[in-house]
């Protein structure tokens, strides 16, 4: 099996499902309880947090641990508007993940705000330049992501960031890193909450984290015990937290050679399809994109049944985001940057792990070719 589909979910690597199955079997105490065995536990927990917000830069007192992205972004946007007074103003894109832009959705009818779109440039990202159409004093919330989880567009955090103080000193900004962390590197985050998913980065699913800068304005997410400084209620999850923690420590010892590892296999893989006829590259170049992720639009065929093909073959690949993958209808995120029609119905992401080879790139290709010469002249009938 080929496996292409890495921004859905990554392989948890075997050193770090070992040490959440360790975590579960033997150091299974609740770290809030008063003993001598549940201390030792949360010091675990207390060195890994400590270890996650060095990788941004951060203090340890500003990682809050969440079940993964989706309540990470939920928190971040429903936190920060139960934490202002008076009328409310949101800056979003019209390519965020479906957790921030239908909970932006969500939180503008309940909270009665107004919600506006900053300017997009065809490559998927902000247009910086123009981020002023929609910046005013009175903005309240601005919640822009760091890589598009189907174009691969990197946005520049630390230029909105300097835009965003500027134009808009009282708003709070939030950026969804879950395609970003440790993908494209960031020394110090230039961002007041930035949310980050484990199971992108080898690790179990079902934990991630929000920072939360220190002195920014936010309510908090669940209520209840009181865990993660009373903005997290909820028993610690500790084996996901160490086996979160085990492989972030496997993906900063080697991060730049794995960076280089998926760039090359995404760079194969293009020159392969690229020479296919009417195969077009969507969204950045391969050099300005994050090293992981490369969509393609194969004119000619439907996405959905390329893919359908190709997983006969053993070659998994997806047409976007997993959590849209069920629902019919057009790509908003395609549409928002003015891939259309036949190209867009032709559009297959691809996303590499630092585990994928160029040997598979060249395999994938050659089945891909196979199909594409199947499909269309079926398709041309």
């Amino acid at each position: 099996m080929i496996y292409f589909d890495n921004s859905a979910t990554t392989q948890t690597i075997p050193e770090a499902a070992e040490r959440a199955c360790l975590s579960m079997t033997q150091g299974y105490y609740n770290p809030a309880a008063a003993y001598g065995a549940a201390f030792a536990v949360e010091k675990s927990v207390t060195e890994a947090r400590s270890f996650a917000a060095s990788l941004l830069g951060a203090n340890a007192s500003e990682i809050i641990y969440t079940s993964g992205g989706t309540e990470s972004n939920n928190a971040a946007i429903f936190g920060t508007l139960r934490s202002m007074h008076g009328n409310k103003k949101i800056v979003t894109t019209a390519i965020e993940h479906p957790s921030v832009f239908e909970t932006v959705n969500a939180a503008a009818k309940m909270f009665d705000a107004e919600v506006l779109y900053a300017p997009l440039c065809p490559d998927g990202t902000v247009d910086i330049d123009r981020l002023s159409e929609v910046l005013t004093p009175e903005t309240s919330l601005v919640s822009i992501m760091h890589v598009n989880n189907e174009l691969g567009s990197v946005n520049d955090l630390d230029r909105i960031a300097a835009k965003v103080r500027a134009l808009s000193p009282n708003a709070v900004l939030h950026s969804d890193g879950v395609q970003a962390f440790m993908k494209v590197r960031t020394k110090k985050i230039p961002v007041d909450l930035y949310s980050v998913s484990a199971h992108k980065l080898h690790a179990p699913k079902g934990i991630g984290f929000l920072y939360v800068r220190n002195g920014v304005r936010f309510a908090g997410g669940q209520i209840g015990g009181g865990q993660e400084r009373n903005l997290r209620s909820g028993t610690t999850n500790v084996p996901g937290i160490l086996g979160f923690d085990t492989a972030l420590h496997a993906y900063s010892e080697k991060e730049a050679s794995w960076h280089v590892q998926m760039q090359r296999v995404k760079t194969r893989l293009y020159r392969n399809l690229s020479a296919l006829p009417d195969v077009l590259l969507n969204g950045p170049s391969l050099e300005d994109g994050a090293p992981h992720i490369l969509n393609l639009s194969f004119l000619g065929v439907r996405g959905e049944v390329l893919m359908h093909a190709l997983e006969r073959y053993g070659v998994l690949v997806s047409t976007g985001s997993a959590c849209s993958a069920k629902k019919l209808g057009k790509n908003r995120i395609l549409n928002a940057v003015g891939i259309t029609g036949a190209r867009q119905e032709g559009a297959i992401r691809f996303s590499f792990s630092p585990f994928n080879t160029e040997e598979e790139a060249d395999s994938a290709a050659g089945v891909i070719e196979t199909q594409l010469r199947i499909l269309r002249k079926y398709k041309r009938r």
